[in-house]
């Protein structure tokens, strides 16, 4: 009879700061190192992610490695990420430690997670990640757009920018990160975290944040013009939108009747803002004032 895989021993508070002096590591604001100490949280980031046994996961700044250990109980691989060089170089030892029969499934890139370009590996399929809170949404942004391969993900953010990025429009969060996120994504709040079960504590909330992918808009404006228009329309929020896309239209070599004829081709009203207009409508609008007329709508998921 074959006995099965011994299961992954999870970290708990005295693991994690037995791992930590090991290191002689203290953890930095700058890094936005805090470090999971409660083995039930990261069960529930897996299970809340719905990840299984085909899925291979890519994991941004796992750290010590305690959600590292419950995903490789889970799924077939995880890819870890990791820019620390000391933390990079003792993953692979913990993982071997506490989980020696899944050591197998889990691949460490010491890399910086916004600038990677590559993977090694089979093309993941998940994101689950508690992301480094000071540069939680580019990184998120970035490797959804360099991961096409991904089909979902649920990442632990500052709460404030798990609101950001799963409101609607109309609402006083929705904003860039809520519509970038859109582009790629049907994006939903998946709960709250307490400070506690993090070492050191941090200063604010967090969130789970899930997504699921989807098509994004089609339109003959590229992904980067539709952003541009994102990023113009909530440059000043108070502005309405004639008067905020201004500069892009100028800086486009476009003057104020090609604006207004793309306001109204996208059917917007002038005096409208930014918060008030979902991801599909800004892409209208980055098709009538800075696409080429000359072609036909395609997928809009290129550069």
């Amino acid at each position: 009879m074959t006995t099965p895989p011994a299961g992954p021993r999870l970290l708990g508070p005295a693991e994690v700061r037995q791992l930590a002096e090991r290191l002689d590591l203290r953890p930095t604001k700058q890094r936005g190192q805090n470090f999971v100490i409660d083995p039930n949280t990261v069960r529930r980031i897996v299970r809340e992610a719905g990840v299984g046994p085909d899925d291979v996961v890519v994991e941004v700044g796992p750290g010590l490695g305690s959600l590292t250990l419950a995903l490789l109980d889970v799924v077939r691989h995880v890819v870890a990420v990791e820019l620390d060089d000391r933390l990079a170089g003792l993953l692979a030892e913990t993982v071997a430690d506490r989980a020696p029969d899944h050591a197998d499934r889990l691949a460490v890139v010491h890399a910086d997670a916004l600038r990677v370009d590559a993977l090694p590996g089979p093309p993941p399929t998940a994101l689950v990640a508690n992301l480094p809170y000071n540069v939680s949404v580019p990184v998120l942004l970035h490797l959804l757009a360099l991961l096409p391969s991904l089909e979902k993900g649920l990442v632990m953010v500052q709460a404030e920018v798990a609101d950001r990025l799963a409101a609607r429009p109309g609402s006083k969060a929705y904003g860039v990160p809520s519509v970038k996120a859109a582009w790629y994504a049907d994006v939903r709040r998946a709960g709250s975290v307490g400070r506690s079960v993090f070492w050191p504590a941090p200063n604010v909330d967090s969130g789970l944040v899930a997504w699921t992918r989807r098509d994004p808009p089609v339109t003959t404006a590229t992904r980067l013009q539709v952003f541009s228009v994102v990023d113009a329309a909530f440059a000043q929020r108070r502005k309405a939108l004639r008067g905020a896309l201004r500069p892009l239209a100028e800086a486009a070599g476009r003057d104020a009747g090609d604006l207004d004829a793309a306001l109204r081709g996208a059917g917007v009203d002038p005096l409208a803002r930014g918060e008030q207009l979902e991801v599909g409508t800004f892409a209208a609008l980055a098709e009538g004032l800075l696409g080429d007329p000359g072609e036909g709508p395609r997928p809009a998921d290129h550069p």
